[in-house]
């Protein structure tokens, strides 16, 4: 029996598979990669390495194993139709009887066009009769921390989320959620439902910004169009910046406020603040 982990060294796959890595021998673990290079330093530690592609359907004939647990991380290719990557996963994981098939989703709440591609393949999943477990990420600490530079650059968080609030947490976080599905007992046919303690606003950003660097930084709340022209205007294809834009919009209407407790319980601690992701950003 293997805990398989598909996108392995994507920004989320790499924090499980280095949470498995303390909590289950290596030998047990197979990270599955596009390109085998970038997961050297998994495979010097003992780790399996599967090289397949979501692409390519027939790289993954005879990945899984009967009993296998498989975290199918969602991908990120947003133009090259992902509910029919998933398809992919999930005949190979049915083909093979894997014990349990875990997908990275998102927020039952979220409306916007970037939950589509989630529901759709969570249709899929149910309708496969796998045993599998949703877990319904909610917004990330890195999509703010990771894209500073133009806040701090022009002393504004700009977005279109109105007064929203926002219950995010750490990549690490949810990664510590799948790790206790893949390694724990009871998660077959669960939904749960994740997210930060502290749900936070786009005010409350800014200011714990303006706090830590000691510059008078702002909320400007913009129509959707106008935050579409400034993303698109920034290089951003014109698709992924209508569903970022989708998303605030999500957020203006309360839809990423996630108050289940779902993922504190599932990591058995509080979820890590906003504030101290803030920080080491500031700090990197």
């Amino acid at each position: 029996m293997s805990i398989v982990v598909t996108g392995a060294t994507g920004h989320l796959g790499r924090h499980v598979v280095e949470q498995l890595l303390e909590k289950v021998p290596a030998e047990q673990i197979t990270a599955v990669v596009r390109d085998e290079a970038k997961a050297a330093d998994f495979a010097a530690r003992g780790v399996k390495i599967a090289v397949a592609n979501y692409n390519e359907p027939e790289t993954f004939d005879g990945l899984f194993a009967s009993g296998d647990k498989v975290l199918l991380i969602s991908g990120n290719e947003f133009d090259k139709g992902r509910v029919q990557q998933h398809q992919v996963v999930i005949d190979a994981a049915k083909a093979a009887g894997v014990a349990l098939l875990a997908y990275t989703s998102a927020p039952g709440s979220l409306t916007a066009a970037l939950a589509d591609d989630h529901r759709a393949t969570e249709e899929l999943l149910l309708a496969s009769g796998l045993p599998c477990t949703l877990l319904r990420n909610s917004w990330y600490h890195e999509n703010y921390t990771e894209n500073l530079a133009p806040v701090l650059e022009h002393n504004a968080v700009v977005a279109a989320a109105g007064e929203g609030r926002v219950s995010s947490a750490s990549r690490a976080d949810y990664a510590a959620a799948a790790v206790a599905v893949l390694t724990g007992e009871g998660h077959e046919n669960r939904t749960y439902e994740l997210g930060g303690d502290e749900a936070w606003s786009l005010a409350e950003y800014a200011a714990e910004l303006s706090r830590q660097t000691g510059k008078e930084i702002g909320y400007n709340s913009v129509p959707a169009e106008v935050l579409q022209g400034i993303l698109t205007g920034a290089g951003m294809p014109e698709p992924f910046a209508v569903i970022l834009v989708g998303v605030d919009a999500s957020i203006a209407k309360g839809e990423l406020v996630i108050s289940s407790g779902d993922l504190s319980r599932l990591i058995g601690r509080p979820t890590s603040p906003f504030s101290e992701a803030i920080t080491a950003a500031l700090k990197g």
